[in-house]
């Protein structure tokens, strides 16, 4: 808005203002106020009309200093368009030249390019003609070839009097008269080799022979025997074809020894909790009468629930024992599966509680806790129990389980000290480690034969289990034969051997035994269906 205007609005916001101050007073004194209206109105417009004629200098002043500004900047930017359009018309020619120069150089390439086309045609046209010449040539040479063949084939039959397939014939005989005269030479170093090694293998035999007797040291504890009402039974036992024994097998992973022995089947495992299931499974067996592979495999099963429980009764029999209270549930199952174990011939659970026993009665005469020394003492083995499902010592899995369900860390140092593996800290780490040489070293309580007998087994079946496709693996026989059960649908027939060649193999090389080992894969196919 102009700056006159705003003075305008100002006088006659003024002169309102006045007018109405004018009429409030009227009572008052209208002569007197109209008097002083008019002066001010007066002065007001000398004042307006003043700063009105300042504001239209000033107005003036800057419209024109404005336009002498507008016209330099225009002035400017015309030089500077005028500096740019020459530059640019400067770059543009350049470019023109480069492009033009560059079109050029192509325009003689591609001709050169062309030049050489047409070159390389002719040389190919050429070319092709000089092969189809010899082409000819040589279908000429061939045929004169075939037909000299023939001729010489037919000069060779006249000479030797043979035909082409009566020589056949007579290089046939003299070639198999050959291969029988190096089969023979073979035979004769295959048989020097076998007297070079005779030594070896008599001492194989001789190891044979002593394994069939030492079994007999060991079958009190991996043999057990089962009773029967008679021997009609051991034909139901069998059952048709010998489904029912092989179902029963298969199931525990026990060898089922049928033998002359009147009234009485033999069960060999050298895994007790096996051995157990299979005892009380053929028990029921027995006494139901119903023998069949349904029956079986329900049988087994509760028979395998009824172990679980036993071992469960073993673990809190031991608590109770040693009055060692507030052990987790899952520490109690550990503790009764070591009733199935055993150590060189000694129960493992029978020595954890001899072991707590030794450690109690110690640490009384000396004063230390005692209940603590028992708890260490009754769970120093603890780790025993899951060997065959957890890699590592026994000790180092005892640590991690102690320390899983949250044992007192004395316990913890006594189970991962028991051994030597690390040094004594506290007294009841100590009493443990001392109770444990007493109750291993007692005269009769280890038989070092049968600890190896049972890791040589247990290793055995790592070794089948430890390929693709293989459900389970059972040792047998004491050991000179694995059975290896195949899942159906992984492997097939012609792959059972190829595994069976390399578990053999694998045998060969890992282990030390006497004999030979018989590794019998079995590979069966079931459909089960039920009718409601």
């Amino acid at each position: 808005m102009e700056p006159w205007l705003v003075i305008v609005l100002c006088v006659a916001a003024l002169i309102v203002g006045a007018a109405v101050s004018g009429l409030i007073m009227f009572k008052m004194g209208i002569e007197h106020r109209r008097k002083t209206a008019e002066a001010q109105i007066e002065s007001a417009e000398k004042e307006a009309a003043r700063i009105l004629a300042e504001s239209r200098e000033k107005a003036s002043t800057a419209k024109k200093t404005a336009l002498l500004e507008a016209k330099e900047e225009i002035y400017k930017l015309r030089e500077n368009a005028e500096k740019d359009a020459q530059k640019l018309r400067s770059d543009t020619e350049r470019e023109l030249k480069e492009r033009r120069a560059e079109v050029t150089k192509s325009e003689r390439r591609l001709q050169q390019k062309e030049e050489n086309l047409d070159r390389k045609t002719d040389k190919l046209e050429r070319m092709e003609e000089s092969l189809t010449a010899k082409t000819e040539n040589v279908k000429k040479k061939l045929a004169e070839a075939d037909e000299l063949k023939e001729q010489q084939q037919a000069r060779l039959e006249e000479i030797s009097g043979y035909t082409a397939e009566q020589a056949k014939e007579v290089l046939l005989t003299q070639l198999d008269s050959e291969l029988v005269h190096e089969k023979a030479v073979r035979l004769l170093a295959y048989e020097q080799k076998l007297k070079d090694e005779s030594d070896d293998k008599a001492r194989s035999v001789i190891a044979l022979a002593i394994s069939r007797l030492a079994s007999e040291t060991v079958s009190e504890m991996t043999v057990s025997v089962v009773p029967l009402p008679n021997d009609e039974m051991k034909g139901r036992i069998i059952g048709r074809e010998g489904r029912n024994i092989r179902t029963l097998e298969q199931l525990t992973g026990v060898d089922l020894i049928i033998d002359d022995t009147p009234e009485a089947i033999t069960l060999s495992s050298h895994d007790k909790v096996r051995r157990e299931i299979a005892r009380i499974a053929l028990e029921k067996l027995i006494q139901d009468g119903r023998i069949h592979p349904t029956r079986i495999e329900e049988t087994v099963d509760k028979a395998r629930r009824e172990v679980e429980q036993k071992i469960k009764r073993e673990g809190e029999h031991a608590c109770l024992e040693t009055n060692v209270n507030g052990l987790s549930p899952e520490l109690v199952k550990l503790l009764g599966r070591l009733y199935y174990r055993t150590s060189y011939g000694q129960n493992v659970l029978a020595h954890s509680i001899e072991v707590a026993h030794l450690a109690g009665i110690m640490a009384s005469e000396l004063g230390v806790d005692a209940a603590l020394a028992r708890r260490a003492g009754l769970l120093h083995d603890i780790g025993k129990a899951l060997t065959h499902e957890i890699e590592g010592s026994h000790v180092e899995i005892g640590v991690e389980v102690c320390k899983k369900y949250k044992e007192n860390p004395e316990v913890v140092h006594a189970v991962e000290a028991h051994h030597g593996d690390v040094e004594c800290r506290t007294v009841i780490a100590a009493l443990v480690q001392a109770a444990d040489a007493i109750s291993a070293a007692r005269p009769a309580a280890r038989s070092e034969n049968y600890e190896n007998y049972i890791k040589r087994l247990q290793k055995l079946e790592e070794i089948c289990t430890d390929y693709e496709g293989v459900e389970k693996s059972y040792a047998i026989q004491a050991g000179r034969e694995v059975r290896i059960l195949i899942k159906p649908e992984v492997v097939n027939d012609e792959r059972m051997t190829v595994i069976a060649r390399e578990i053999a193999q694998r045998i060969e090389k890992e282990m030390e035994y006497p004999g030979q080992i018989k590794i019998n894969l079995i590979r069966e196919s079931r459909v089960v269906d039920y009718a409601k």
